[in-house]
């Protein structure tokens, strides 16, 4: 903590440095002669920017003379950009007027194609996400605010330290790539803890690709990409604040702070998470959730240079302590065989950042590097594990006649060890695991009329235990009017797999590791049809959003653990595996403060052995849905929002003779939430979460023996302890209440 003082203190005394002021801008925004309030106002490549107030207005401050483009940005307008002359010791003043976007096709998306275009524009469907969505159910980290995404499921994995991953269209955790202003730095090893801590109010938007995205992000880009963005600090308020408790003694904090240091502007977010109170409801001696505690800082800076090229840098560092078992577990029995509980500590350090190159060509460095330290027991089962991760890429783009080139050169390093029998070699030494990863792609995107375009690249990487692997892409976009889309995509994902990150609980004893043949990437094919359409309607909008996806997944590696107890055997699937359904959109907002956003997915996911044999996949339900209702009163200014998410039946990992069902029962977790605001800057929140108050039933097997000591003792199916039966939270109906605040 003293740490994180002195850099508070030292950015705060750097703010005396800033330049003398030469020059404002002052204006407004509107549409229809109607002020635009909270809009975004920033002089491009420069650390400048803004928000307008209730009544539109905005104004700049402190600006060397000189000649600048100010773009003018909000939710439901189109982006507006206007060239501006500021003179020393002068006043300049610029009234701007938006037009309303209401299909909202023209919002800028990266994730798709790796550069900004328009989302009508891109080729490669891509579903985007504003922070404003997740505040109408607030939660303590991004990994449960994805629960309100349409086809995006965080799965927790064990009822007793919550650990979990995120599944894209029913395809496990470890084939969703989770990217953070497009730098893969949440690694296999750290998913669930690395989405953890990222303050919810320095995220500008989440774009999701689904399907195979691995020509433009390599590895683990199989079953799709959830990129979180964050802001820009120079748009950003001089801070913001959002804090909220439950009723189970839950307590979150997101507090972030933007500000001018000399030639850059800088942007600093703390997240702290509490919630450090024993609850059993269902009776049976073990917590109901892990309790947690968590903090992090982020820091973000924009350097301006004379050029306009671009150059920022983030960081970010989080620690959490966390543990969940049997309600009399203290850290005296952290390992011992007297109370059970599974303790982890998690220390996790991250740089990302992108420097422009000069020059007339547009060559952009792309660098990432993360670390993660987690000391953990399960039990009596100790795992000590770090890993480090570095990535760096040469990226080049280029516009030539219809043809626009995309090429980069990648580079992707990882170390990994830790103290069980899966980093040790054949001679009992320990032997750490490193990927080394180099490659390159092209992507070139062809259009050849405003209503068809192509979009075609490919990638080559070389592993140095896979070899060579080759993954390609293609996209079709027909555009027959401004209001109709549709895209066929089809392509490859692949996956390298560090043995030893994703089944550390079970690698325990001396076990020999086994790899039975040469091991082969796992591969996935993948095709996409997707059809958006937007409705203009005499009192708002409506857009539709429709896609049949179908996956083939080839050379899956898993691990035998029970062929030989004293032996790890690794080899690939002799067969295959398909994700294959539908999933559709609908997003409408009408003039009377009456909004809807909802979706629904429809899957079937199995794998076939080379016998013939189909096994569902776990955790994958047949179907899934998502819904938000928005209503606002003009007069009272109370806004209602309504969010919820259905769950069909999926299959649920149970033992031989499980009293327990393999199929959960379909589900509902829905939540309402009344906001209200004290002026533009303040407003307070209060709400339900789990309206429904719906618990699943025997989460765990055997909780009164969780050593199995007693497992000899009436118990004529051979049932041993088992955390992995999860399909719903453990948390039953709670309210939360919380305020935000804001200082422009």
């Amino acid at each position: 903590m003293r740490a994180f003082f002195f850099i508070v203190l030292w950015l705060i005394g750097l703010q005396g440095l800033c330049q003398t002021t030469t020059g404002r801008v002052v204006g407004r925004l509107t549409h229809q002669n109607s002020p635009i309030e909270f809009a975004h106002i920033v002089l491009l490549n420069s650390p400048y920017g803004s928000t307008s107030n209730e009544k539109g207005d905005f104004a700049l401050d402190a600006i060397p003379a000189g000649h600048y483009k100010l773009q003018a940005s909000s939710i439901g307008y189109q982006t507006h950009t206007v060239n501006i002359t500021i003179k020393a010791g002068e006043k300049s003043v610029i009234d701007v007027e938006l037009e309303e976007d209401a299909s909202q096709l023209q919002e800028v998306v990266i994730t798709g194609t790796m550069k900004e275009v328009s989302k009508m524009s891109s080729p490669i469907p891509v579903e985007v996400y504003a922070p404003s969505l997740f505040l109408k159910n607030p939660t303590p980290n991004i990994f449960e605010a994805l629960s309100m995404v349409n086809g995006v499921q965080p799965q927790i994995n064990c009822n007793v330290c919550n650990t979990g991953d995120i599944h894209i269209n029913g395809l496990e955790g470890p084939y969703t790539m989770i990217l953070i202003d497009g730098m893969p730095i949440v690694s296999s090893l750290a998913t669930v803890y690395g989405l953890a801590g990222i303050p919810n109010s320095l995220v500008k938007r989440i774009e999701v690709v689904k399907g195979p995205a691995s020509t433009l992000y390599g590895s683990e880009a199989v079953g799709g990409v959830i990129n979180i963005i964050t802001k820009e600090p120079q748009s950003s308020p001089k801070l913001k604040m959002d804090v909220y408790g439950t009723t189970l003694a839950e307590y979150n904090a997101d507090i972030a702070s933007a500000f001018k240091v000399r030639k850059s502007s800088a942007l600093v977010g703390v997240n702290y998470f509490n919630f450090w109170k024993k609850w059993d409801i269902n009776n049976d001696n073990f917590t109901d959730a892990t309790l947690q505690q968590r903090a992090s800082i982020f820091i973000k800076w924009n350097f301006y240079r004379p050029a306009g090229k671009n150059f920022s840098l983030a960081a970010r560092y989080v620690y959490e302590n966390r543990w969940g078992g049997e309600l009399q577990w203290t850290p005296a029995y952290r390992g011992s065989d007297v109370i059970y509980g599974e303790s982890i500590y998690t220390n996790r350090a991250e740089l990302i950042g992108n420097y422009q190159l000069k020059g007339r060509q547009d060559l952009n460095i792309d660098f990432s590097y993360n670390y993660h330290l987690q000391d953990s027991y399960y039990g009596t089962t100790s795992y000590l594990a770090d890993q480090h991760t570095s990535f760096m890429q040469l990226r080049w783009n280029k516009k030539i006649g219809q043809h626009d080139w995309l090429a980069g050169i990648p580079l992707r390093y990882t170390y990994y060890d830790d103290n069980t029998t899966g980093t040790l070699s054949a001679d009992g030494k320990n032997m750490p695991g490193i990927t080394f990863l180099p490659g390159v792609f092209i992507q070139n995107e062809i259009t050849f009329t405003e209503k068809f375009s192509i979009l075609a690249g490919a990638r080559y990487d070389h592993h140095n235990a896979h070899g060579n692997i080759f993954t390609p892409r293609i996209s079709f976009k027909v555009s027959p009017n401004s209001t109709n889309t549709i895209r066929l995509t089809g392509g490859s994902g692949y996956r390298v797999v560090n043995l030893f990150t994703e089944e550390h609980a079970a690698l325990t004893g001396a076990r020999q590791v086994i790899i039975k043949n040469n091991l082969d990437p796992e591969r996935s094919w993948n095709v996409n049809l997707n059809y958006a359409k937007n409705i203009l309607l005499k009192s708002g909008y409506l857009n539709l959003d429709g896609s049949l996806f179908y996956t083939y997944f080839t050379n899956k590696i898993i691990g035998d653990f029970i062929s030989d107890p004293q032996k790890i055997i690794y080899d690939n699937l002799s067969g295959h595996a398909v994700s294959r359904g539908l999933t559709l959109n609908a997003d409408m907002s009408l003039s009377n403060s009456f909004k809807v956003l909802t979706g629904i997915t429809l899957m079937d996911v199995f794998q076939i052995d080379s016998e013939g044999k189909t096994q569902q996949q776990l955790h994958a339900p047949g179907f899934s849905g998502n819904f938000t209702l928005s209503y606002s009163l003009p007069v009272s200014r109370l806004s209602f929002d309504l969010t919820g998410r259905v769950t069909g039946p999926m299959h649920l990992p149970v033992v031989p003779n499980d009293f327990r069902p393999s199929l959960s029962p379909w589900f509902s977790i829905v939540n309402l939430q009344v906001t209200k605001p004290i002026n533009r800057d303040l407003e307070i929140y209060i709400g339900v979460k789990n309206l429904l108050n719906f618990l699943p039933q025997d989460p765990l097997l055997r909780p009164f023996d969780p050593f199995d000591k007693t497992i000899s003792v009436n118990n004529p199916n051979g049932y041993t302890f088992d955390t992995s039966y999860n399909y719903a939270p453990l948390q039953g109906i709670r309210a939360l209440v919380g305020v935000r605040w804001t200082i422009r």
